[in-house]
């Protein structure tokens, strides 16, 4: 009987224990609602609502032995929050920690290519660019969310996640048509300037009479390369210090291939038309099948045109501008290095700028920040190459995006399943827009807090609403292993930096190694849809003026174009680009 009585209370205390747990869970999700988790699209009873279901959900993996998880993302204002916040609330509410860690994109990719190789992943759950979605694909080592969202992890998928809301799904799917990376930020690059500057009616005058037409946002390349020599050469200082008319970077660095893939192809106008990305070239210049399937190649030689005219003539001004119009250290900057300069006060415009950078483009103090808080600065949509036309790409959008490998421990990988919810969950993701300006859903961007605030923000919100946006694409699924092909952009385009190639020898050589290296997946094979390659052939045949890759120019300078800053926002509004 003393033994019964034993066992009992010991049950009772245990129940009570769990109770308690429960309670503390509960308790510790009202208490980050009310002090972190707003403002919010959803109110506090829904909020509360949601989070009672991680907790459940998480129990459930407790039971099965899962205490904590590791995942990796690259190292952003966005990433550093879900580290440093959002990873410590998901631990107190669900009672599963999480080790999120921050490393450069370079190392991401590094990485996750480790993994793929060696079939064992390093992490529970990664953070990589919707640029490998197309080798994801192909290789069939990355789990398909929509049919784990059906089957192994129903149980483990949140109710209220609205894949609808999300803006960047269409990027993150594959051939096949289903989802296999869950977007997390998302950027655009779009061309920035210093609104006050460009206003001022001496600098109006002065460059008017100089090049016969406003200043302006520049619609097209000649436009803006008339802007940075004015300012360069005719402006030279403001307020006592040097003023500079373009802003880039060069240095030998991995990150100087992500300028090339990312946009300037594109910009310039080297593909063929269509959203997301050029059919059947893209703007890496890789041609594929019919059926969108089968990588054919990038040297024109074989229907490609990554050594196209107009790739070359991207080429050409990147390394002209940087020389001529930049400040000289740019030259031995990287990506990192280079995206805070315009903040300094020194840059009158830059090309291609990622609005990833303007949550540190937005503090206090900065010389590119009036006294109200309001900025100095806007952005718009970049200017255009003259091989551009109507219906092609207009730049570029990073979608960095959840991505689970394939075959590893079920329990660990619904575990990080629930983190990357959790930090994309309309709980938490208004909170994340405000800190980091990534935007992933579209009841955040219309949120009555981005109404109120929009002027703070330099034309980001206005861009964001607009359904011009769809024409601002990440690397499209045309590209095979994006990795090996990644890595052969920047040492081939530093040669042209150097000046050891000319622009034509090496885009001529990038185009060689891109295909050496689709010949050998070839060889290898793909889980699906390996490259193809076409014969080699005069490129005469392929170079064309219907179609990518496109014939060369006359007259690669025609007449600058500039529209005013407010009939853009109009046009934003009503679903145009300009």
């Amino acid at each position: 009987m003393k033994m019964q009585l034993k066992l009992k209370g010991v049950a009772l205390a245990a129940a009570l224990l769990a109770g308690t747990a429960a309670w503390a869970d509960e308790a510790a999700a009202k208490k980050w609602i009310d002090t972190e988790f707003q403002p919010s699209t959803l109110n506090k009873d829904q909020q509360m609502a949601e989070m009672k279901w991680f907790i459940d959900a998480a129990q459930k993996l407790q039971a099965k032995g899962v205490k904590e998880i590791s995942v990796v993302s690259e190292t952003l204002t966005t990433h550093e929050y879900e580290s440093k916040v959002l990873a410590k609330a998901f631990a107190e509410i669900t009672g599963i920690k999480v080790t999120h860690d921050l490393i450069q994109e370079g190392d991401v990719v590094e990485k996750l290519q480790t993994s793929m190789q060696s079939g064992k992943s390093i992490y529970d759950g990664w953070i990589s660019d919707s640029d490998l979605i197309g080798t994801h694909y192909r290789y069939g080592k990355i789990m398909n969310l929509t049919d784990y969202m059906a089957g192994a992890g129903k149980e483990w998928t949140n109710p209220g996640l609205d894949l609808k809301d999300f803006i960047g799904t269409s990027f993150t799917t594959a051939p096949d048509k289903k989802l296999y990376q869950l977007p997390d930020q998302q950027f655009a690059n779009l061309y920035w300037f210093r609104a006050d500057l460009f206003a001022r009616k001496d600098l109006q005058e002065k460059f008017k009479a100089k090049y016969g037409y406003d200043l302006g946002v520049p619609v097209n390349w000649s436009a803006y390369e008339d802007i940075a020599e004015f300012f360069t050469n005719d402006v030279k200082e403001i307020d006592g210090k040097p003023i500079y008319g373009h802003m880039d970077y060069g240095k030998k660095d991995p990150s100087l291939g992500w300028r090339f893939t990312d946009a300037w192809l594109s910009m310039a106008g080297s593909a063929d038309k269509g959203i997301p990305n050029g059919m059947p070239v893209d703007e890496w210049g890789i041609r594929v099948s019919g059926d969108g399937c089968h990588p054919e190649g990038a040297d024109v030689a074989r229907g490609g045109a990554t050594n196209s005219p107009a790739a070359v003539y991207a080429l050409t001004k990147y390394v002209d501008w940087l020389k001529k119009y930049a400040p000289k250290e740019a030259t031995g900057m990287t990506f990192g290095e280079a995206g805070p300069v315009p903040a300094q006060g020194q840059i009158a415009q830059q090309v291609f700028w990622y609005t990833a950078f303007t949550a540190d483009m937005t503090k206090p103090g900065l010389p590119v920040v009036n006294a109200d808080g309001s900025p100095k600065w806007r952005m718009a949509p970049g200017p255009h190459g003259p091989y551009w036309k109507d219906g092609m790409q207009n730049g570029y959008q990073d979608v960095g995006s959840w991505t689970f490998f394939s075959g590893q421990d079920p329990n660990r990988t619904a575990a990080a399943w629930l983190y990357a919810q959790f930090v994309t969950a309309k709980t938490t993701s208004l909170k994340k827009s405000i800190t980091g300006l990534t935007f992933i859903r579209d009841s955040d961007i219309r949120s009555d807090y981005f109404t109120q605030n929009a002027n703070k923000y330099g034309g980001l919100i206005e861009f964001y609403r607009s359904p011009a946006r769809v024409a601002w694409t990440p690397t499209g699924t045309n590209v095979p292993d994006y990795p090996k092909l990644a890595q052969l952009w920047w040492k081939n385009v530093a040669q042209a930096v150097t000046g050891e190639k000319t622009p034509q020898a090496a885009m001529d050589n990038l185009a060689k190694e891109m295909d050496d290296v689709m010949a050998r997946l070839q060889r290898a094979g793909m889980a699906h849809c390996a490259p193809k390659l076409n014969p080699r052939s005069n490129p005469d045949k392929w170079l064309s003026s219907e179609h990518a890759p496109w014939k060369k120019l006359a007259n690669e300078k025609p007449k600058g174009e500039t529209v005013a800053y407010d009939d853009l926002l109009n046009a934003w509004k009503a679903g145009r680009v300009r």
